[in-house]
């Protein structure tokens, strides 16, 4: 599948100006757990990216990837060494600047593949989005998985909200990078069966204050490869589903 980074600049003025979507791939670089590397979530959010990109060019819409963005707002997991956290106003700016310089060289559209949920990252999307709104008219498409139309599509585990690092995340890596599980620890975990999400709604400012005391959420043990495969399906058709319907609407209402 091709991405935008190895293309040539002519290659990619060509391509940018035939009006082809493209894919901002969103993660962090944030513990998960003693079993998962930093970079989890810009793992998954570049195979859904991937998974849905190939989708759409075989229904004959174009789709690049973009370089995935690795830095966010993960105030949460700060008591863990590795973690890079950055405001959330700089977060907005930069995905705001990404997608009206993609839309200012011709790009159709541009759809975000997030897997980082902390709610002020999730607000720095929406921020960015209403800018590029505002700036442009122009629309970016961006499923945001917390809803219940697409949580629904997902594992039990991500619905009860005890799923960082868990068996949905582990289960995403084993499917895209097996060999960065580290399987001997992963096997020896005890599950923490608390939503920190409901944590972070009661108050906690921190995966230490909600119980998370080595950075994971959910049961590691119960991950598997073939859980991860398919929750790829769901999330890669999640992006496919936004972009159809993102296309269908500036079709009707054109700028």
């Amino acid at each position: 599948m091709t991405a935008l980074h190895n293309l040539t600049w002519k290659e990619a003025s060509e391509t940018l100006k035939r009006g082809v979507v493209v894919i901002l791939p969103i993660g962090s670089t944030e513990a998960h757990g003693p079993h998962l590397p930093l970079s989890t979530d810009v793992i998954i959010s570049e195979e859904m990216s991937r998974r849905a990109a190939a989708q759409l060019n075989a229904r004959g819409i174009e789709a690049l990837v973009l370089p995935p963005l690795a830095y966010s707002v993960t105030d949460f997991s700060s008591d863990f060494a590795g973690t890079i956290s950055i405001k959330r106003e700089t977060a907005a700016a930069l995905i705001r600047d990404i997608c009206i310089s993609l839309y200012s060289q011709g790009a159709r559209l541009v759809a975000i593949a997030n897997s980082h949920l902390e709610p002020e990252h999730i607000a720095s999307i929406n921020q960015a989005i209403d800018a590029v709104k505002k700036e442009t008219g122009r629309t970016v498409a961006f499923p945001d998985k917390r809803r219940r139309r697409w949580a629904e599509t997902l594992t039990e585990e991500f619905r009860r909200g005890d799923c960082h690092a868990g068996s949905y995340e582990t289960s995403l890596v084993m499917a895209a990078r097996p060999e960065l599980v580290r399987e001997q620890l992963r096997r020896k975990l005890e599950p923490v069966p608390i939503s920190i999400a409901e944590r972070i709604r009661e108050g906690a400012r921190s995966f230490t204050e909600a119980g998370g005391t080595q950075a994971f959420f959910g049961d590691p043990r119960a991950a598997s490869r073939e859980e991860g495969e398919a929750s790829y399906d769901a999330l890669s058709n999640m992006i496919v589903i936004a972009v159809e319907e993102a296309l269908a609407a500036m079709e009707r209402n054109p700028i």
